[in-house]
């Protein structure tokens, strides 16, 4: 077999076959396929797109590529997560805690932030001592014992996706469904989860900009868990701004327990309760939304989901007092308002503006080697649809130098649109695929 026919075979249009792909992805990752081959075949696939078939072999072969995880020592369902990321997305953070108060496994790999959207790692580091670096034995231990473990992503997990990620990233192939759905898949799949629940956002502050094509890219993936044998359904939620009231990390973490005692904001409670109820319907405890939902309420009230969470940290060497005193949570030492110019109603926040308030602030990384501030941010004070008056804050900056807050500030206002009547909010849930 060799390289060169596999590039002109998908240049004209022709369906690659299983046994192609994975001489293609096991060589490329070998260091045998030189990069300027592996690029012409990207750029092949760019323009001539992938079929059902071939885009399953692919993630099959890039999940394959290095080490799986094997969880059949955990009992029962393990039910994964996985977000396409967005601006304020603090939902494993909650969520995770209260599907496991209810009696379903979460056994999840979680990364860092890279750019304006944050990691659960780097949040659930805002707890003192708190640590992701877990044994696969430890982390099924874990799960075993409290029912939860959250562990950051090995270097070894999908190895031929880390390869083909960086290089389509300076080859201006990044833009394919094929190739984004193989590339979030291959890890899921890698990470050993029996089901697998999809939370795709759309929006000015989401990687898929229109829901046409967000709810493609939630087909797909769909499709590949499905034909690689694992429950999988996404839910389409929308991301024209914030998620909650909350951007940064140790700010997300005190709204994230706010919500575990059933006082957190509308929108995000209402996303952890339409994501755990699908992971609980997954994990065979319950068998429609409603029911699943009800448990998941009870869990919130009777304060099990919360003490879930602080299980989570004490079992991962943090300091669990945080969960129920988050003044020991990390904290900036610079408050500025954001005065609203008018008066009026806000009619749009651009949400990956909010995003790169935060990252200026030092609350994000702009190369995967940044050190950040756990303590800085931005809290929402009004959000789309809500009436504002002249002077009053649109969002309180939380900083530790005054040339960065000022300069958020300054990117803050410009990223809100005031206009002078109501207007409609943009439905958070927009649709559930492969339910």
């Amino acid at each position: 077999m060799r390289m060169y026919d596999i590039i002109m075979k998908k240049r004209n249009g022709g369906e690659l076959s299983r046994e192609e792909i994975d001489f293609f992805v096991e060589g490329y990752t070998r260091g045998e396929i030189p990069d300027y081959q592996a690029s012409a075949l990207m750029m092949a696939v760019y323009f001539q797109k992938m079929t059902e078939r071939e885009t399953v072999a692919l993630t099959m072969a890039m999940a394959e590529s290095g080490d799986r995880l094997d969880l059949t020592g955990i009992k029962g369902v393990k039910v994964d997560k996985h977000s396409t990321g967005g601006v304020g997305d603090k939902t494993s953070l909650a969520l995770a805690p209260m599907v496991a108060s209810c009696g379903v496994p979460v056994a999840k790999m979680s990364g860092r932030g890279l750019g304006h959207t944050g990691g659960t790692i780097d949040k659930l580091e805002s707890f003192p001592g708190f640590g992701t670096a877990l044994t696969t034995e430890r982390f099924m231990e874990n799960v075993n014992r409290i029912g939860i473990a959250i562990m950051g992503q090995t270097a070894d997990l999908a190895p031929a996706d880390k390869k083909l990620y960086a290089l389509r990233d300076v080859t201006a192939t990044v833009d394919n469904m094929s190739l984004i759905a193989s590339s979030i898949m291959s890890k899921k799949l890698a990470a050993g989860a029996d089901a697998i629940v999809l939370d795709v956002k759309t929006g000015s502050g989401a990687f898929m900009k229109r829901e046409e094509d967000a709810r493609a890219l939630a087909e797909e993936m769909v499709k590949i868990g499905n034909s690689a044998g694992r429950k999988t359904l996404a839910v389409i939620s929308d991301m024209d701004q914030p998620l909650g009231r909350t951007v940064g990390n140790a700010l997300e973490v005190r709204e994230a327990i706010d919500t575990l005692m059933d006082r957190g904001p509308e929108d995000f409670t209402r996303l952890c309760l339409t994501l755990g109820s699908r992971m609980l319907m997954a994990g065979g405890r319950a068998s429609e939304p409603e029911e699943a939902e009800e448990l998941l309420r009870e869990a919130l009230k009777s304060g099990r989901a919360l003490k879930k969470l602080a299980e989570l940290v004490e079992a991962q060497g943090g300091d669990s007092r945080a969960v129920y005193e988050p003044d020991r949570l990390p904290a900036a030492k610079i408050l500025l308002p954001v005065p609203a110019p008018r008066d009026g109603y806000i009619s749009r926040i651009q949400c990956d503006e909010v995003g790169i308030c935060s990252l200026v602030l030092g609350g994000g990384r702009q190369t995967k080697d940044s050190r950040i501030d756990l303590s800085v941010g931005l809290v929402l004070c009004r959000k789309v649809g809500d009436p504002v008056k002249a002077g009053e804050p649109l969002a309180m900056i939380h900083a530790n130098e005054e040339g960065k807050a000022r300069e958020a500030r300054s990117r803050y206002l410009a990223a809100c649109a005031i206009g002078d009547g109501p207007c409609a909010c943009a439905p958070l849930i927009k649709a559930v695929i492969g339910a």
